[in-house]
């Protein structure tokens, strides 16, 4: 078989008896394909530890800062203010109070969680027993998927099971976080809960009559999602936010952890780490990369990942850009920016966007967020002079700002084990730890 550069920075050289053919090459727009010779091939990813907190913990110094913004955040939580019929920013209002509660959990403020358990109730369960008058998820027989109720309006969006996993992740999250604090309610609603996550996690052969396609969205040779499902296009499928992409799957482990489902916390964890595998590969487009030597002159990241071109026409501007692969920040996300060289490129190559007229405060938080990877202090500066973010429109919360800021200070470096998968020939990637069974 051919192997394209990912595989073989993962390829086992130990193992499964394998030659890799060096100079028997063939060029392709992901890199060269270079010919493997085995009976199977033995990938090796470093191992993502699912976590609800931070793998490192929160600097003690800064609690009251963060309870402080907890209070704030917490207090206007109201989803009778959710004005949005969309679902997928009803969605990010979810996580984004989920997100409050577990900042909660972390620095010992457990008084507030009630109130947020109470919005999450108010705003996951209608979608769940079919309640949402203004919209809500159905089952659709021809592909076997849920769609939302507004999708014949929008076919170009979710009727069309495009960008399927952004929208789904944030609500497997909220759920995943809820079932965590109220464990009464997520084993009430746990077949729909499951029924959510098995739209784009679902493993389940034939003989097992599920009404759920195979993994959805995510590429067993490519290792890494894609965003458009049935819409025709003349580039091929894409993928927008690597963040998002992470994220679903990282939700799904969650899920699996308040249910104490230990095989889908191991998928789960597995697809989240080929995600971050792949968004390094083909998305982080360090200085010294030579895969698309031209367009990495100008780019720091790739804009629009498309099977079947590289493209340097901005269709985002570089602060939104790196929103799409910085965004939902979660303890997962030191992960997927754990090369601190990079990061500062990314930095550098951003900064300077945020001068012109007309930049919204989000985007500044962000690229602070960031640069807080590697300069904690002048991040946390520059932070408390930007205004507070909106309590109800922004997708992110001054709470988990600062969360991930105190949660970079003062710790040494987490250590990463790996995580083993294996390609038969002409078959598909089978985690050996009884994951995924073909």
């Amino acid at each position: 078989m051919l192997a394209h550069p990912l595989h073989l920075q993962l390829l086992s050289k130990d193992e499964g008896n394998v030659s890799v053919l060096k100079h028997f090459k063939y060029r392709s727009i992901d890199g060269d394909l270079v010919g493997v010779v085995g009976h199977s091939w033995l990938l090796e990813a470093k191992h993502v530890p699912v976590t609800w907190h931070s793998t490192r913990g929160v600097n003690q110094d800064s609690y009251d800062e963060i309870k402080h913004a907890l209070c704030r955040d917490v207090a206007a939580l109201c989803s009778s203010k959710i004005a949005t019929t969309s679902s997928y920013y009803y969605g990010k209002s979810i996580a984004r109070a989920a997100r409050l509660a577990l900042i909660a959990e972390e620095v010992g403020f457990c008084d507030l969680i009630s109130l947020v358990k109470k919005f999450l109730k108010e705003t996951i369960q209608p979608w769940l027993d079919g309640t949402f008058k203004r919209n809500g998820f159905f089952y659709e027989k021809q592909w076997g998927g849920l769609i939302t109720q507004d999708a014949d309006y929008n076919e170009e969006v979710f009727g069309y099971y495009n960008n399927h996993i952004s929208l789904l992740g944030y609500f497997v999250y909220g759920i995943a976080v809820l079932a965590r604090i109220d464990p009464n309610w997520g084993n009430k609603y746990r077949s729909e809960a499951y029924s959510v996550m098995e739209d784009f996690m679902n493993l389940g052969g034939k003989d097992l009559k599920s009404k759920y396609t195979r993994l959805r969205c995510f590429d067993l040779f490519m290792l890494h999602s894609w965003d458009l499902g049935l819409q025709d296009c003349d580039d091929g499928r894409n993928q927008l936010s690597s963040g998002e992409a992470v994220n679903v799957y990282y939700s799904a482990a969650l899920m699996g952890l308040a249910y104490n489902d230990a095989n889908l916390v191991a998928i789960g964890s597995t697809l989240a780490s080929l995600e971050i595998h792949a968004a390094k590969m083909w998305r982080h487009l360090k200085m010294d990369d030579k895969k698309c030597d031209d367009f990495t002159k100008e780019n720091r990241l790739m804009e629009i990942l498309w099977s079947s071109k590289r493209s340097s026409v901005y269709r985002f501007s570089k602060e939104i850009r790196l929103s799409l692969h910085f965004l939902p920040i979660l303890p997962i996300t030191e992960f997927l920016y754990s090369n601190v060289g990079f990061v500062k490129e990314v930095v550098e190559w951003t900064m300077p966007c945020l001068n012109k007229d007309g930049v919204e405060e989000i985007w500044k938080w962000l690229v602070c967020e960031m640069e807080g990877i590697y300069d904690n202090e002048a991040a946390l500066k520059k932070i408390m002079e930007l205004d507070l973010p909106s309590s109800h429109n922004s997708p992110i919360s001054l709470s988990n700002l600062l969360w991930w800021l105190h949660s970079r200070r003062g710790h040494r470096d987490h250590h990463q084990d790996s995580c083993k998968f294996a390609i038969n020939v002409g078959s598909v990637i089978v985690p050996v730890d009884s994951m995924l069974k073909t």
